[in-house]
């Protein structure tokens, strides 16, 4: 029996056929695993946040999407009441910390606790004693201050009310 071959004119509609199939997985690969330690990262303060705390970028960018950051935070050092539009969900590292919601009963974080703020709730974080914790936002983080009826407020004026100072963005 005699094998009947494609024509000519069908190969580049197979060779797109097989393009096609390759792509979906190179999509699917894997991503290229990354790590660092807490001692190589770079720390600095972020604006509009208290300067008794500073944070290194783990992973992502957190002024375009989700992302991880690592935070230290001195002793007594207080973000007062404020919301986010991203989650935030923390998780204590070392030390211990303080979380108030509105309307919900405070936590006390110690190495290896976990809270979970949802997007929009007001919230204060307090550390107890000096304080390492990764904080993951699920989209751009933003920080909104506000006074005690719920408006909105200058980082400057709500830190001030706890003893605290803004940083200020870099040159």
């Amino acid at each position: 029996m005699r094998k009947r071959r494609a024509p000519l004119s069908c190969l580049p509609a197979l060779a797109l056929l097989g393009f096609l199939l390759v792509l979906p997985a190179r999509a699917d690969e894997a991503p290229q695993m990354s790590g660092t330690n807490a001692a190589q990262m770079k720390f600095m303060a972020f604006p509009g946040m208290p300067t008794c705390a500073t944070g290194a970028v783990a992973s992502g960018d957190p002024t375009k999407g989700p992302s991880v950051i690592l935070s230290k935070a001195a002793t007594g050092c207080t973000f007062p009441w404020h919301w986010h539009t991203p989650s935030e969900h923390v998780m204590m590292v070392s030390g211990s910390a303080r979380v108030e919601m509105k309307d919900a009963k405070p936590v006390t974080l110690k190495a290896g606790g976990f809270a979970l703020m949802p997007s929009k709730h007001v919230h204060l974080f307090k550390c107890l004693q000096t304080c390492m914790l990764f904080v993951y936002s699920d989209a751009a983080f933003d920080m909104h201050y506000v006074d005690d009826k719920g408006g909105e407020i200058t980082p400057d004026e709500a830190l001030k009310k706890v003893k605290e100072t803004a940083a200020k963005a870099g040159p």
